[in-house]
């Protein structure tokens, strides 16, 4: 039979299509997710039932590398690291420190600015030891008491001690009254120590030699403030300010020049200190409950005592010579 050539011809092609059965893919996928589901509900479990304590010593943890908190080690955020910055914030390039070392850091640079300001220090009282002697050079009329003039540098600053002599006393006998000579040397310091900024310190001795009734009435420790204090006054009216000088204390015969001979005349003295810094605040802070570091260091330990009220005076008590 021949084909009608004009018929076309129709190719059936039939597509297959596969069900049910997907390789099990989404299965792992389920078990992904609920592995982590269930690694998540662990954690906040575990995050509930830990105490403050185990959280933050587990923070500290993870904050801390463990060989720096073991040995004190560089770790791998340190600043001797290859790859600098690390710590909380992963911007900065300086390293990460521990925080001992900061503190020893800010120990050492306290300690070597104090030393900085005591070395300078030491240089501005020498200065002014130095033009304290051009003053009694220059003036001949100074000049004549240079011998009972006694400069030196202590731990307390630059102590100025004025002399009594048998033959020249600063005030008069068994009184607080000053002698011309030494009211014009004082005059002529308090011009000078009010141009530097350290404060003054007065104290006033005597020597041995005791007062009728003694320590019952009117006696030496009397007798040294008052001196002292009239030291004060002729300092003051010389030019120095009155807020500058910080102490005025009076010592009897407690610290002697000369221990061997405490009936020596240059027992009797009139003792100025220019104060450093580290003594200014100890006597500022007398009192307060503030401790200063080396107080030990900042001169001798003395005691003030001020004339009682109904104390007589030293015309009313006979006196041996003062």
């Amino acid at each position: 039979m021949k084909r009608d050539p004009l018929q076309p011809i129709v190719i059936k092609r039939i597509k297959k299509v596969h069900s049910g059965h997907t390789g099990g893919v989404w299965k792992i996928a389920y078990a992904d997710f609920v592995t982590a589901m269930m690694a998540f509900f662990l954690l906040m479990w575990l995050l509930g039932s830990t105490t403050k304590g185990d959280l933050m010593g587990i923070q500290d943890y993870f904050r801390t590398p463990l060989k720096v908190a073991l040995s004190g080690g560089s770790g791998s955020g340190d600043s001797s690291s290859v790859i600098q910055g690390g710590g909380t914030d992963l911007t900065r390039t300086h390293g990460q420190v521990k925080m001992g070392d900061i503190g020893k850091t800010k120990i050492i640079n306290l300690q070597a600015a104090k030393a900085e300001i005591a070395r300078d220090e030491a240089v501005k009282l020498k200065q002014l030891k130095s033009r304290v002697e051009k003053i009694f050079d220059a003036n001949p009329r100074l000049g004549a008491y240079r011998k009972q003039i006694k400069l030196d540098l202590t731990s307390e600053g630059l102590r100025i001690q004025i002399i009594d002599d048998q033959n020249r006393p600063m005030f008069d006998t068994g009184r607080a009254t000053v002698h011309d000579w030494m009211r014009e040397i004082l005059r002529e310091l308090g011009a000078l120590l009010n141009e530097v900024e350290n404060k003054v310190s007065l104290a006033g001795h005597t020597d041995a030699a005791p007062y009728f009734l003694g320590d019952r009435g009117y006696s030496n420790w009397e007798l040294s403030a008052d001196r002292a204090n009239a030291s004060r006054r002729e300092l003051v009216a010389g030019g120095i300010a009155e807020n500058k000088i910080i102490r005025v204390v009076g010592l009897a015969s407690s610290i002697p020049l000369n221990s061997a001979d405490p009936f020596d005349p240059i027992n009797r003295r009139i003792s100025i200190v220019v104060l450093n810094k580290q003594t200014e605040e100890m006597i500022t802070n007398e009192g307060t409950g503030v401790q200063v570091p080396d107080a030990e260091q900042a001169g001798e330990m003395i005691q003030a005592v001020t004339p009682g009220l109904d104390s007589p005076t030293p015309a009313d008590i006979p006196q041996e010579n003062k």
